[in-house]
């Protein structure tokens, strides 16, 4: 199973016990000249600094069940960022060696991060035909794992551990927190596993409750045209073999310019920094509860902190090199916001 274990557990499995029950931070977010109450599920405060720590946990897990992963073997797996730093976090804590296949938009944090926890990084330099790195990334896996036999690949985008992990725990935990169940909950798409795991979750809890899927323009994970993307971490060159049409109610595309801007009032406003995929579910709820004004209370996950964005979406010149250089400053869908 992919419980995370807690105290108690067998050995091999106390080193992980620290991820998940992450905090639901209370904001109010004044949209449309009124007050709304948000509950921010922050995934930073996984030890690994994000929500993938639940997917790399998963799918190690995973690999090791089914008898693919132990002594000899090495994990290899494209990434953007996040997951490649949760699973070098995974594989050091299990002994295994980690190679991460990595573009240029990878986070300098991130790759310090993964090269700090003695991950190899293989870095692919050509985009693909999506407006991304996707594919040129999952080649060189292909590659990889054709020249060496010792390899061992998770494939976080069909492996199904990935949206079980967010079923059995990610959905769990947003209901548990104890202010009252939510209205509706925002979730940002890149290979669609937390929102398929977490959608599916409430849909059989609390079925109620309104799932929105939060993506980026040009981005085709959840359908629509291809186009240019500069955020990480949220969004898709080809579409996610796990989020289905009836995992959500709801789609809803960002601009990059009004994800950055989100993320930059937050913080000035509450001090709290998050990274552009939840600057994209905040802008999405925001402009969801301007539409529906009789929404309670809503919830977004938060993939994870600004700390692995201060040269890029919170970087002046990053943003003038992208052409985003109004993005920081320009209005957001919400006006305002507090702590609660």
């Amino acid at each position: 199973g992919t419980g995370v274990p807690g105290e108690g557990t067998p050995a091999r499995e106390r080193d992980v016990s620290g991820i998940g029950r992450t905090p639901l931070l209370p904001i109010r977010l004044r949209v449309a000249g009124r007050w709304r109450q948000v509950g921010l599920k922050l995934e930073q405060f996984n030890p690994g600094g994000s929500v993938k720590d639940r997917t790399a946990y998963a799918l190690v897990e995973d690999l090791e069940d089914r008898g693919l992963l132990g002594p000899g073997r090495t994990v290899v797996e494209s990434t953007s960022g996040n997951l490649g730093a949760a699973l070098a976090y995974v594989c050091r804590s299990r002994g295994y060696p980690f190679v991460a296949v990595v573009d240029p938009r990878t986070s300098r944090r991130n790759l310090d991060g993964m090269t700090e926890l003695s991950a190899d990084v293989e870095r692919v330099e050509r985009p693909d035909g999506h407006g991304g790195y996707l594919q040129a990334r999952l080649d060189r896996v292909r590659d990889l794992l054709a020249s060496d036999a010792s390899l061992v690949w998770p494939d976080q985008y069909r492996n199904p551990a990935n949206p079980r992990v967010h079923r059995e725990m990610t959905g769990p935990e947003i209901l548990r927190h104890g202010q009252g169940r939510p209205d509706v909950v925002f979730v940002a798409v890149s290979t669609g596993g937390t929102l398929a795991g977490v959608a599916q979750y409430l849909r059989m809890v609390a079925p109620e409750c309104r799932v929105v899927a939060v993506d980026v323009r040009g981005s085709v994970a959840l359908g629509g045209p291809p186009g240019r993307r500069v955020l990480t971490g949220i969004g898709a060159g080809r579409p996610s073999a796990f989020a289905r049409p009836a995992d959500c109610d709801e789609v809803r595309h960002v601009p990059d310019a009004e994800a950055v801007a989100a993320c930059h009032r937050l913080r000035a406003a509450t001090g709290v920094g998050v990274g552009g995929s939840s600057g994209a579910v905040l802008a999405a709820a925001a402009r969801h509860l301007a539409e529906h004004p009789d929404t309670g209370r809503a919830v977004c996950l938060c993939a994870d902190g600004a700390d692995r964005y201060e040269d890029t979406i919170y970087s002046r010149a990053w943003l003038r090199d992208q052409g985003l250089t109004d993005a920081a400053s320009a209005r957001p869908a919400f006006d305002a916001a507090l702590l609660a």
